[in-house]
């Protein structure tokens, strides 16, 4: 069953919108769920940001030690061993700058003073590894470090309480009964002190305990997220671990308490703290899903000890993401429908102008090239259609006249070379036996004329042009002759070199450059070496003639349509051809040299060979500037 052009335009148009449709429907939602990896993205980024947040928080803990650590009284009180007297002060600054342990050592880095319990003289395991390394770069130290229950209650009692967090257990959370519920995470710094000679004196170490502690994650938290919120949760939480347990947090619980004391899950752990790398996935939190970042937070040695993450809140991107999806999928078929609809009203505005369109193809099929089409009040495409259609029907019709004056013009001259021919075989026949007779008698008179006198003088003159009568008529024998080429292979490149050398050593050459530029790969051609050698020779004596003696030859050869032609530019810097001289240039007996220096025949007999030879030589030309000759041949696909 044939289907009307109207219903598959029609078809045409739904399908391609069908299409167009679902594509872009994959696209779109290909997009909505590309969003979620570069959130992904953002959140690891953001964990960059609260790290610098974290390290200065370190540094402001470290400059505080290291302040203290220069005041004189501590100088002048280890100098002199009156370590009784520096509790006052210690204790006065360890209140004035809020720092939750402030300790004194000796320069072997043995406990002298307490500020926050001066009863209490043990060392803790944790506060020596950075004392040590305070003492053994002599630098101020700043890290991490993580006080077991047993070491703050050696520290001071309250202080342990502060930092008691019990375990609350969550969905998807790692089980683990061991977290030591007393352990706390400080930051802690140490800072060297010296006398005025540089001695070293002790080591000036505090810190700032992180449990319970909501002002770093709450910081962190506005500073990237705000306080923006989604169905009462915080969109972004951000959260310090000590180990696998929420210590500092501005997640919450489903009964709004921050939700320190939960634990992270087991993936987490496994990656973070056990392998001591990075974690940038969706992950389960207190009772949510987020798309966090977590990294490491590692103690002097390196070793992993906690955990720093940040999340956003899963829940509202998908929301987000469903939102959009259902509002792209309303537009797109909603889309679908009015375009459907337009489809069809097109369609049937199109058929109108198309069927002038067809009937005006059909009558310029049956050879009328007067045929026009108006479509000015059809859509603007058909009508650009329409007015293509005429101006092809304008040059198909130009074409065709160009076609017919040419035939006509080829005929013509095919014709007048063939009288010309027929002509000039017929004179030279007639004319050949007396100027042979001529020139015999003109000899037999040179023999018996005197030596000196205007009789021999007369005598030459009567026998130099009795031979140019007779080189005029082998041209002319030549012409009409015009013997079929002998073919063979030939390189174009090698038939212009030995050319030129012919012409190289001759006067009228001496002052002219010749400028060779041949195509090394050129492709070979079959031809008669003599007959290609001949047209050169009239072409490249003609530039010589038109530059009289002086200017540039340049010689070109390129292959083209695909190595399927050879095309050969003689040019010249000579006086140009008049335009009204170009197209009688390859006429017989037409020439612009003076009488008595040149036949006319010489470019008629090239055109000829190069036809013969199912090439085509052509010639552009300005006056005052010069003259290109351009010839064609036919590459051979044989090889040599």
């Amino acid at each position: 069953m044939k289907v009307s052009l109207r219903n598959r335009l029609f078809l045409a148009f739904v399908s391609v919108i069908v299409i167009v449709g679902l594509l872009c429907t994959v696209l779109g939602v290909g997009l909505i769920h590309y969003t979620m990896p570069r959130i992904q993205e953002e959140v690891r980024l953001d964990l960059n940001s609260a790290r610098e947040i974290y390290q200065e928080h370190i540094a402001h803990v470290s400059d505080v030690v290291r302040l203290t650590a220069l005041r004189i009284f501590l100088k002048e009180g280890l100098s002199r061993g009156d370590v009784d007297g520096l509790l006052a002060p210690l204790v006065e600054a360890r209140e004035r700058e809020s720092l939750d342990l402030l300790n004194l050592t000796d320069a072997q880095g043995d406990l002298l003073l307490k500020a926050r319990n001066p009863e209490e003289r043990g060392q803790t395991e944790a506060a020596r590894q950075i004392v040590e390394k305070a003492l053994s770069e002599k630098r101020v130290v700043a890290s991490t470090v993580v006080f077991a229950g047993e070491d703050l209650l050696k520290e001071d009692d309250e202080l342990a309480e502060l930092a008691r967090i019990e375990v609350v257990p969550t969905p998807h959370a790692r089980s683990n009964p061991d977290v030591d519920d007393l352990a706390g995470m400080f930051l802690l710094a140490a800072a060297p002190i010296f006398d005025d000679e540089g001695e070293l004196l002790g080591v000036l170490y505090g810190g700032e305990l992180l449990n319970g502690r909501y002002d770093y994650v709450d910081k962190v938290r506005d500073d990237i997220y705000g306080q923006e919120k989604y169905r009462g949760r915080e969109v972004g939480v951000v959260t310090v671990f000590l180990g696998e347990k929420r210590i500092a947090t501005n997640a919450v619980t489903p009964t709004g308490e921050r939700a320190i004391g939960t634990l992270v899950s087991e993936e987490v752990y496994r990656r973070v703290l056990v392998e001591g790398k990075s974690w940038t996935e969706r992950a389960f939190a207190v009772n949510d899903w987020y798309l966090t970042a977590y990294e490491p937070i590692c103690d002097p040695s390196g070793t992993p000890v906690g955990i720093l993450g940040l999340g956003l809140l899963e829940r509202k991107f998908k929301d987000m993401e469903r939102k959009a999806l259902w509002i792209f999928l309303a537009v797109t078929f909603g889309g679908l429908a009015v375009s459907t609809a337009t489809c069809f009203f097109l369609a049937r505005t199109i058929m109108r102008p198309i069927t002038s369109l067809v009937r005006a193809t059909k009558n310029l099929a049956r050879g009328n090239l007067q045929e026009r089409v108006e479509l000015d009040r059809a859509p603007p495409e058909i009508a650009v259609l329409g007015k293509a259609f005429n101006t092809m029907v304008a040059s198909i019709r130009e074409r065709d006249e160009q076609l017919q004056q040419q035939t006509q013009e080829e005929l013509m001259r095919s014709d007048r070379l063939a009288m010309i021919g027929q002509l000039a075989a017929g004179v030279a026949h007639e004319i050949n036996n007396p100027l042979g007779s001529i020139l015999l008698f003109s000899r037999l008179l040179l023999q018996q004329a005197p030596r000196e006198g205007v009789m021999r003088e007369n005598l030459h003159r009567i026998e130099k042009e009795t031979k140019r009568c007779h080189t005029i008529v082998q041209s002319l024998l030549e012409f009409a002759r015009q013997r079929e080429p002998q073919v063979e292979l030939l390189h174009v490149n090698g038939i212009l070199d030995s050319t030129v050398q012919l012409f190289e050593s001759q006067f009228l050459f001496h002052n002219i450059e010749v400028v060779r530029d041949y195509q090394p790969d050129l492709p070979q051609v079959r031809a008669d070496p003599a007959q290609v050698q001949q047209v050169f020779m009239n072409i490249i004596i003609n530039a010589a003639d038109a530059m009289k003696g002086k200017g540039t030859l340049t010689i070109t050869t390129r292959s083209a349509d695909a190595d399927k032609q050879v095309v050969i530019s003689i040019s010249d810097t000579g006086c140009g051809i008049p335009p009204e001289d170009i197209e009688r240039i390859f006429d017989p007996f037409f020439t612009t040299k003076g009488v008595g220096h040149g036949t006319g025949l010489g470019l008629s007999l090239s055109y000829g060979i190069i036809q013969r030879h199912g090439g085509s030589l052509r010639v552009n030309s300005e006056v005052g500037v010069g003259t290109t000759f351009v010839a064609v041949l036919p590459a051979s696909e044989e090889e040599q």
